[in-house]
């Protein structure tokens, strides 16, 4: 027998047995529950996978080996986010085919990740670049159109200069392309659009996008991010009159309290009014303006510390409550939300505020806060906006009023006489789907000598990308001048379908194809669908499949996909709910994000700072469970957490050690000591506790404890071996299924029952008690778990670490939390 582990040989001899007999193939029909956990799916790029892929798909590995053994039915698959513009970038910058350098890349990734031993149905592995998967996301884009949720407008697009292509508005970071990170400017084009925002709020029996986020188990700061994006705001919509003439302006406020303070009102440069707002005088200063304003993104011009710029269109409007004029403005940080105007109180929002002191307006305050005096200048001296709810000032009739009270009255008013009404308003945009690029799904569309849109025919998907293509992007889809793309015999064939079946009026003709692609997150909106029926050529999955299976039990992913991938797989699994094609509305009921993984210098890995670090070199010379094993023990799974090769190695000596204490160390089967079944019930607890609330470092931690224990014995028994082989497994399989065989035990570990342990024998005897001295903590002491309060505070005071701190000291007040905390308080003895 080896002394010690030959980790090459073994992985290689149980990942070839698990793949050739495929033993995590789900099964469409069993007794058992079902668990499905399920990993974003990557994109699989020519740089292979890097260190920080595995560690979502080692926490999702481990729990897929651990619900197996806890008798759940578990479908674990993996498949291919293969669409998109690095791939096509690559091909433009080699001439190598995206599909064929795609499909290189995807053989790459599965070799990875099948040496990293992970427990994936292999048999139902996708791609989304594949006709059998993009036929259906085609369908997906036929059935939301049919149902009113996709439609074509003219409309101002964030535009990537590099990419040549249109990008959604959550594909702009900080004013530029996610992808490139090049600045991105403002177009005018005709786009397709899906209408998510249809689905912000419930409809009937399906919840929508803001409520839905109560009944799921994902992180906060993830549906935190997804309200904000949603931006839902309760307020009041107020007319204001424009002097001299019939023509009134609505604007959108929040704050309907602070009306008496309004110095101006600002309209978005998209607004339709503006052009016929603005005097002859200022014609050409506004005409400049909103060229200069087509550059920006909408995300910059919102941007928070950047100067507020803004032209006067000579046209004021009249107050509805002061009767005062009030000039109109056009500005980039007013969007076409809401009714794309705002009223301007400078003296009460930040935002307001910069741009009067830009433009030299008047800031009057109209709102106090607690015991401040009345305000003495319309001009504060203060360098901020005033934004806290207060009383009245300046008011009229509603000085005096708390700004609850106000609001409550102004909007009474208004609606009373016709001039306002309370409204919500939404920052959410529509989808914006639309891509000028060759690497996606065609959008399933064909237009006629008058430039009126059809789908499709549902028996004439999928539309294919042609190969006759010119990769090179010029600011159109390259497919727009693709002869087979447009072929005359297709278009008159679908054109015949349209006609026998009255799509298509009888005078008209086809004459081309859409020949832009889908975004992206189109394909990855419904991915989880397929996974459940993967080989189904009628349907995108079957009804019973997809109510079997979904909704996603476990997902494992980054949190830099919370207002795209996330958001847009919701409003999906909303349509279908709404249309009856699934029962649930949610698609993952379970959300975890890992953190990520920095170089060994505290950096994120980059190639320019050459801290990248390359699994593949890892696994041979250490192995795929020491790489597995490690990834989980840096740290908290959702902290970011930097890489350590001393860690790596210290990981490495502790499964050999585990492989010289079961193949070594004599081995009895008398029944273990009192002291170690101890520890073997403690540890079944901790890891089973752990690996349930995804705190994996810690029972990492336990088992190595659990190790250290049974080194000291002289022999060990064969039932504490076992346990720590069944612990162990879900983290490192290959070397304790290695481990099992050599104990000669009837099947394999992935076949035992997961052990349940003894609460009464898993109970501490002791534990450790930290002991604080004015809330700082000065000592930590070991206790019995059931210390009286009396006892824990004498034996706090006896400690020296504790005791320096007491003397010449009077003791104030003591604090006892069972199990928690001691803490003295004290003060200086007079």
């Amino acid at each position: 027998m080896e002394k010690t582990y030959q980790h090459q040989k073994i992985e290689k001899k149980w990942q070839k047995k698990w793949l050739s007999k495929k033993m995590f193939k789900a099964a469409d029909k069993s007794r058992k529950p079902k668990y499905y956990i399920l990993d974003m799916f990557p994109y699989p790029s020519g740089a292979g996978l890097h260190v920080g892929h595995p560690e979502g798909y080692t926490a999702t590995d481990i729990i897929s080996r651990y619900k197996r053994m806890k008798g759940f039915n578990v479908l674990h698959p993996m498949g291919w986010d293969a669409f998109g513009l690095p791939a096509e970038n690559y091909a433009i910058k080699t001439q190598i085919h995206p599909d064929k350098s795609t499909n290189t890349n995807i053989k790459t990734f599965r070799r990875q990740i099948q040496e990293l031993g992970f427990s994936y149905d292999w048999n139902r592995e996708i791609s989304t670049c594949s006709p059998e998967y993009y036929k259906w996301t085609q369908w997906f884009f036929s059935f939301l159109y049919q149902h009113g949720l996709a439609y074509k407008k003219k409309a101002p697009v964030n535009w990537c200069p590099n990419c040549n292509t249109v990008l959604a508005n959550e594909q702009v970071v900080d004013g530029r392309c996610d992808r490139c990170k090049t600045e991105v400017v403002q177009k005018e084009l005709s786009q397709w659009f899906f209408k998510i925002t249809d689905f912000m709020e419930k409809k009937g029996k399906t919840s929508g996008l803001i409520d839905g986020l109560k009944k799921i188990d994902w992180p906060e700061s993830t549906k935190q991010g997804q309200l904000n994006w949603i931006g839902k705001s309760e307020g009041s919509e107020v007319e204001f009159r424009v002097k001299d003439s019939k023509k009134t302006i609505k604007v959108y406020t929040t704050r309907v309290d602070t009306i008496f303070g309004v110095s101006f009102l600002a309209l978005a440069p998209e607004h339709p009014d503006v052009a016929s707002l603005t005097h002859t005088s200022q014609q050409q200063e506004v005409e400049a303006y909103l060229q200069q304003v087509k550059k920006k993104s909408e995300l910059d011009r919102q941007m928070e510390g950047k100067d507020k710029t803004g032209v006067f269109t000579g046209s004021y409007a009249i107050n509805p409550f002061t009767k005062k004029e009030t000039p109109i403005y056009v500005a980039d940080f007013v969007l076409m939300y809401g009714t794309g105007a705002v009223m301007g109180t400078p003296a009460h929002d930040h935002r307001d505020f910069q741009f009067a002191k830009a433009f030299g307006l008047k800031a009057p305050q109209v709102i106090v806060h607690g015991k401040d005096k009345e305000p003495s200048s319309d001009v504060p001296e203060w360098e901020n906006a005033l934004s806290e709810h207060g009383t009245l000032t300046h008011s009229g009739e509603y000085s005096g009023m708390t700004t609850e009270e106000a609001m409550k009255a102004m909007n009474a008013l208004m609606e009373k006489e016709k001039f306002g009404k309370r409204r919500m308003n939404y920052k959410l945009r529509d989808w914006l789907v639309s891509r000028q690029r060759y690497w996606g799904a065609p959008i399933p569309i064909v237009y006629d000598d008058q430039g009126k849109d059809y789908l499709v025919p549902t028996d004439e998907l999928p539309v294919k990308l042609p190969t006759d293509v010119d990769f090179n992007p010029t600011g159109e889809s390259p497919l727009v001048k693709s002869k087979k793309f447009h072929a005359a015999k297709d278009l008159k064939r679908i054109e015949m379908k349209l006609k026998k079946r009255k799509i298509l009026p009888a005078d008209r003709k086809l004459v081309k194809r859409e020949s832009d692609t889908m975004d992206t997150f189109v394909c990855s909106s419904w991915y989880f669908w397929r996974f459940m029926d993967p080989k189904n050529k009628k349907e995108f999955a079957s009804k019973k499949l997809a109510n079997q299976w979904g909704p996603v039990d476990l997902y494992v992913g980054g949190a830099e996909h919370t207002v795209l991938h996330l958001l847009y797989a919701r409003f999906f699994t909303k349509v279908l709910h709404q249309h009856g094609l699934i029962k649930y509305d949610e698609p993952f009921q379970k959300l975890r994000h890992q953190g990520l993984i920095l170089g060994e210098d505290g950096e994120k890995m980059s190639k320019s700072r050459g801290n990248v670090i390359n699994p593949d070199g890892i696994v041979k010379e250490y192995g795929a469970d020491t790489l597995r094993l490690y990834e989980m023990f840096m740290g908290p799974f959702e902290q970011q957490k930097p890489w350590s090769m001393k860690g790596v190695q210290g990981v490495y000596r502790f499964l050999q050690k585990v492989w010289r204490l079961a193949t070594e160390v004599p081995r009895t089967k008398s029944k273990p000591d009192k002291e170690t079944l101890k520890i073997m019930h403690q540890t079944l607890k901790k890891v089973t506790h752990d690996i349930e609330e995804f705190k994996f470092n810690t029972a990492v931690s336990q088992m190595m404890i659990f190790v250290n224990h049974l080194q000291s014995l002289e022999k060990i028994p064969q039932a504490a071996l076992e346990m720590l082989i069944i612990c162990l497994y879900p983290f490192a399989p290959h070397l304790t299924e290695e481990l099992w065989s050599l104990l000669k035990k009837k099947g394999m570990v992935m076949d035992q029952k997961w052990p349940k342990f003894d609460a009464k024998l898993a109970k501490e005897d002791m534990l450790n008690l930290p002991v604080q001295v004015n809330g700082k903590l000065r000592a930590t002491i070991q206790v019995p778990v059931d210390i009286s309060q009396a006892e824990a505070l004498a034996k706090a005071k006896q400690d020296p670490q504790v005791q320096k701190y007491l003397e010449g000291a009077q003791i104030v007040k003591e604090i006892f939390v069972p199990g928690k905390i001691v803490n003295i308080v004290v003060k200086p003895k007079n």
